[in-house]
């Protein structure tokens, strides 16, 4: 398997991380910023990428944008927001072709650079201000986007379990905003934010593709500056208080399919040793297609349209998704807690562990595939503050044990059950 190279570097206000990588013919540069999740932010910074994609100063529209991007072969930008752990990221992705493949180019990453640069640091304001037409079309677009996840009832679903079980913590906040906000914000504000964000927030650059160290390293800093004020950017996991018992949601809406989604507290992080055990807990229960929740809840019992679970990483949770009938909420969430206790008593065949495991390794070699993929997963490692190449991940996962699957799943804790049904309750009308 072939190991992923990284070299970082401290310079002009950011972190560089140099991947160099023959089995590409583009360059990826990815821009991540990293701040603490905080209700008075989370709404400006779900605007921001909005705004910032529609073009610099120097290329003021889309159109504009377009045509800088297309005279670089057809480089592609893309802006978006997310959360992790206790983090919010701003990513600023660009994909360029590699001068060494096209005749008679040599500056086509030090121009693709030139204009990341301008992207970022050089928004399209005037006295201080994003532009009003852009700043009130885009604000509808956010509004829109917020107001859809209501329509998506998966989605949904999934907020409200978040937003019961991690309450009081940052986590619960939504990664899209929130409507009421968008009310107070105006387009001094938000540059006024943005120029903070720019001084204060950690900055971590990733440039991915075939090149030279030392040439890369010279393009990049003589391209990329900063200014950077010292601020603690804690992003701490914040201590949730432990639950006495476990909680039970109900929410009624004129639904057909009933969303049954159920949390669990893993207590383990991605920086625990005992984090590649949880990652095979998971695909047992119900990462893939074969998995339990998929076979018994499914399958063999007929009682959902779809059954699996996710971790959340960096934050320690296991959420486990199902769509069923209303009236079959009860034998549902039974076996699926069968499920969940069968795993915890280590009731798990050889084949059921060797197969999930070659499922895991496949999925984050299928990952490594991709130039995205392993810039995202080096970056897991700044955001769990820990030293663990996707290589050693690997590594890990393949030596993990039925026992150390066990081992995990006691110091799994249910934290929230959240039913969405229809109006006639958790019975058939």
């Amino acid at each position: 398997m072939h190991t992923i190279q990284e070299e970082v570097k401290q310079l002009n206000g950011y972190n560089l991380h140099l991947v160099p990588n023959k089995k590409f013919k583009t360059i990826n540069i990815v821009v991540k910023f990293k701040a603490p999740l905080e209700r008075e932010t989370i709404t400006k910074r779900a605007l921001l990428p909005y705004l910032l994609q529609q073009g610099p100063n120097k290329y003021p529209s889309r159109k504009e944008l377009q045509i800088a991007l297309d005279s670089l072969y057809g480089a592609v930008l893309s802006i978006d927001g997310g959360k992790k752990g206790n983090h919010h990221i701003i990513s600023y992705r660009l994909e360029v072709a590699n001068e060494k493949f096209i005749p008679n180019e040599s500056n086509m990453v030090e121009d693709a650079f030139n204009l990341l640069n301008e992207v970022i640091f050089q928004p399209n304001v005037t006295n201080n201000a994003f532009k009003d037409a852009t700043f009130k079309r885009e604000t509808e677009t956010l509004r829109q986007k917020i107001k859809a996840v209501i329509d998506d009832k998966m989605k949904y679903a999934n907020m409200r379990l978040i937003d019961e079980m991690c309450e009081d913590e940052a986590y619960q906040l939504h990664v899209h905003g929130y409507e009421e906000d968008l009310a107070t914000l105006n387009p001094e504000l938000i540059y006024e934010y943005y120029r903070t964000i720019l001084q204060e927030d950690q900055v971590d650059v990733y440039v991915l593709g075939d090149f030279d160290l030392n040439d890369m390293e010279r393009i990049v800093s003589s391209t990329m500056k900063r200014m950077k004020k010292e601020k603690p950017t804690s992003g701490e996991e914040n201590a949730h208080t432990k639950k006495e018992e476990s909680k039970e949601i109900i929410d009624k809406q004129n639904i057909q399919q009933a969303k049954l989604h159920i949390g669990y507290r893993t207590n383990c992080r991605y920086q625990d040793k005992a984090y590649p055990a949880l990652q095979v807990f998971n695909g047992i229960l119900g990462g893939f297609p074969g998995s339990k929740l998929f076979v018994n809840v499914r399958e063999k019992n007929s009682l959902a349209y779809y059954a699996s679970s996710r971790l959340e990483s960096h934050k320690g949770l296991l959420l486990v998704f199902s769509g069923i009938a209303p009236g079959d909420y009860e034998k549902a969430r039974k076996i699926m807690e069968e499920q969940m206790e069968a795993m915890m008593k280590g009731d798990i065949s050889k084949q059921e562990l060797s197969e999930t495991k070659e499922l895991i390794v496949n999925q984050l070699l299928e990952t490594l595939d991709n130039p995205q993929g392993i810039i995202e997963m080096l970056y897991q490692q700044v955001i769990a503050d820990v030293d663990l190449s996707p290589h050693q991940l690997i590594e890990s996962i393949k030596k993990v044990s039925i026992n150390e699957v066990k081992e995990v799943g006691n110091k799994i804790e249910l934290d929230t059950v959240y039913l969405l049904t229809s109006e006639g309750g958790t019975a058939n009308e």
